[in-house]
């Protein structure tokens, strides 16, 4: 059979990239131009500057794909591109590149969920994950908990009513003084604290659903921190550890009452805050509690990347289902 080569684009956020893979298996490239240096003198991502950052570096960025997979545009067999979620003007940067890509190589246009993507990023690195699985999705714009029949078929059965935890991490690291992207910048922090020291809560865990709330912890860590500053008792890297300690355990208690429930055989992590160690690490050891098997991706591909893109799309392409020239782009999640 023949081998199936698809490029990938992403530029949903402040990530430009492109990735060659092939068959949804191998990764040929995977080229990323970050934007955080940029992005972090603001103390979050600016939508105007990240979409003329795409403008400027789309085109370099693809070329440097094609060159690290040591292929020419015409060896490509389809083009995906994320077209929903995220920032609106970023999208339509990426998937206007990818249709004129597209249409002037005469190869079929695959229109890709950002957060599909990210799911798929596990199978690219753990290609024997056995189903059904709970989904913990967490990033800087999402939380949620999908049940997994198979790979592509998704149940949503949970998420957040407010602040996504990547969205928590960075709102408290800013009013920390701790800078940004805030997941690493608290995760460093929390490593020299110790949790316990200072309370917070955990929000939602005595609630019997699968729901989320990061808004109440958020204003807790903020209260917490302006007493201990006026008692002269402040110490960062405690508050810091509290903060993830509390988040982190919402996350993982929440996943395992999901796990219990729908007698599932696997546990997937992905999206950015699945890069946090301490997610990673108190996930792992709850799953072997269990008996269950935990799969988290390597870090790079738990950020923003075209090689889940491009891989995810191999399911469309397989299926022939290709999208249209004018297919638009959506901020919001639509569905899974």
């Amino acid at each position: 059979m023949k081998d199936i080569l698809i490029l990938g684009i992403e530029t949903s956020c402040d990530e430009t990239a492109a990735a060659v893979v092939k068959n949804g298996k191998e990764i040929l490239s995977n080229v990323i131009n970050s934007q955080i240096n940029i992005h972090s003198q603001f103390g979050g991502v600016v939508p105007e500057v990240a979409s003329r950052k795409h403008i400027e570096n789309i085109g370099p960025v693809v070329d440097a794909a094609f060159r690290e997979a040591g292929l020419a545009y015409s060896d490509i067999d389809a083009v995906a591109v994320t077209n929903r979620p995220g920032l609106i003007g970023a999208l339509l940067v990426g998937l206007s590149f990818a249709k004129s890509f597209a249409y002037a190589l005469q190869r079929p246009l695959l229109a890709v969920n950002h957060l599909e993507g990210h799911i798929y990023a596990n199978f690219l690195e753990h290609p024997d994950i056995e189903f059904p699985a709970i989904c913990l999705v967490v990033s800087g714009g999402h939380t949620s908990l999908l049940y997994m029949s198979s790979i592509g078929k998704y149940e949503l059965i949970g998420q957040t009513r407010d602040d996504a935890a990547g969205e928590a991490f960075d709102k408290v690291a800013r009013f920390l003084g701790l800078g940004y992207p805030g997941g690493p910048a608290i995760q460093k922090a929390a490593a020299k604290g110790e949790p316990g020291r200072v309370v917070l809560p955990r929000v939602y865990l005595d609630r019997n659903n699968f729901e989320f709330s990061f808004s109440g912890l958020k204003t807790a860590s903020m209260n917490e921190w302006n007493k201990l500053k006026r008692k002269g008792m402040a110490d960062v890297n405690d508050l810091a550890a509290e903060f993830q300690a509390a988040l982190v355990e919402v996350l993982v208690e929440k996943t395992m009452q999901a796990a219990a429930k729908y007698k599932v055989r696997s546990i997937l992590m992905a999206g950015g805050v699945a890069a946090n160690q301490e997610l990673r690490n108190l996930m792992k050891n709850r799953g072997q509690d269990i008996g269950l098997l935990v799969y988290y991706p390597s870090l790079l591909l738990c950020t923003d990347n075209a090689a889940m893109i491009a891989g995810n799309a191999h399911i469309s392409y397989i299926r022939g289902d290709f999208a249209p020239l004018n297919v638009n782009a959506y901020p919001g999640l639509l569905s899974l």
